[in-house]
């Protein structure tokens, strides 16, 4: 209940944004409780490793945040079932069935682990620190690095298109991209020329936004705008939150908003549907120039509900190496990334202290 009311004490600027939010299909805010674990009463399920009997899990639930449509989500992430079912069982655990779905918003994962309603969240880790009375991080993921990691705007401009390394990165950027509207094309022609952006040229843009839990969609955005303007994002006077990055992209490329804030490989992920469904004729590093970029974001997590009646310390190790041993394979490679994950490694609660301190900031500006 207190992280209810902080949240709300939190959010109460924004609702006009979350208001705009669209759902989907799925959701997190399930009403059953989940089942408990117990003993097998034969030796048909073992450990491999002790010999003891093997715990038996009716239900395990997985629920994804909505960085991208949720339908593309589920269909990605289907294998995941049969490969966790698998890995588990070599770490003592038969589970019967393991259900996803994609939370109508960020927030909506994180009360649901909060709740107990859900078991695992993919969640990001600014979704994670504020909901972390509810929800322990378990996993970071990790993730290509990028052939531009440059904080100045105009690198990035200069060094299309951003393409994946060998080496693996446990920190992304988010980026401010401008469209091909006019006025996208105006700011970008400023940054591309050596010259700084004005609050008043920003302010008269049009902007998507992701929801306030969202690190790359709206936290460190908010940040850099303290940072560079003392303004955060609840100044900008033009602002839809979308229910995702696919959704912010379709409304850059049809003109409807002129700068959108995404992670920054999200135009790697979003250059096939730019041409395909969006209709644009040229390439989205054609039609797209970075204005902005923020420091560096701890990477997204793998965290677990602490009000889950499933969540034992056992079962949270055995969570932790089914998913970095199925972050091996090729079929668990295919999985994970819909989210440019390559990888997990341990984690610990005092890996997102940056993050925490960010949102003491984006608090204390709101009050």
């Amino acid at each position: 209940m207190k992280k209810r009311n902080t949240l709300l004490t939190v959010f109460a600027l924004v609702t006009t944004l979350i208001a705009g939010c669209g759902s989907s299909t799925g959701t997190s805010s399930q009403e059953t409780p989940a089942p408990t674990t117990s003993q097998t009463s034969d030796n048909t399920g073992t450990s491999g490793d002790t010999g003891t009997a093997a715990q038996e899990i009716d239900e395990l639930k997985i629920s994804f945040v909505p960085s991208k449509d949720p339908d593309d989500i589920i269909t990605a992430t289907d294998p995941l079932k049969d490969l966790l079912k698998e890995q588990l069982a070599t770490e003592g655990f038969n589970v019967g069935e393991i259900t996803i779905d994609v939370g109508t918003t960020y927030e909506a994962v994180g009360e649901a682990l909060t709740a107990g309603t859900t078991d695992i969240g993919f969640i990001p880790g600014g979704t994670y620190t504020l909901y972390d009375d509810g929800a322990d991080v378990i996993l970071t993921a990790t993730r290509a690095g990028l052939s531009n990691d440059s904080d100045s705007a105009k690198d990035w401009n200069d060094n299309k298109p951003t393409e994946p390394t060998t080496d693996q990165a446990t920190y992304y950027r988010s980026l401010f991209i401008a469209g091909p509207s006019e006025k996208g094309q105006a700011l970008a022609e400023k940054i591309n020329n050596g010259e700084s952006l004005t609050w008043e040229e920003l302010n008269e843009a049009n902007w998507a936004v992701m929801s306030t839990s969202s690190s790359a969609g709206y936290i460190y955005p908010t940040l850099w705008l303290q940072s560079n303007y003392e303004k955060s994002v609840t100044d900008l006077a033009h602002v839809v939150t979308s229910d995702s990055y696919g959704s912010s992209f379709a409304r850059l490329a049809a003109g409807q908003v002129d700068v959108l804030v995404a992670f920054a490989d999200a135009r790697r992920d979003y250059a096939e549907q730019w041409t395909n469904e969006f209709n644009r004729s040229n390439s989205i590093w054609d039609e797209t120039n970075v204005i902005g970029v923020t420091q560096g974001i701890y990477n997204d997590t793998i965290s677990v509900s602490k009000n889950s009646d499933l969540m034992t310390d056992d079962l949270k190790a055995a969570l932790q190496k089914s998913f970095i041993e199925i972050a091996k394979t090729d079929e668990g490679k295919g999985v994970i990334a819909v989210y440019s994950h390559e990888g997990y490694q341990e984690a610990q609660a005092s890996d997102y202290d940056g993050e925490r301190e960010a949102q003491e900031l984006i608090r204390s500006m709101q009050n």
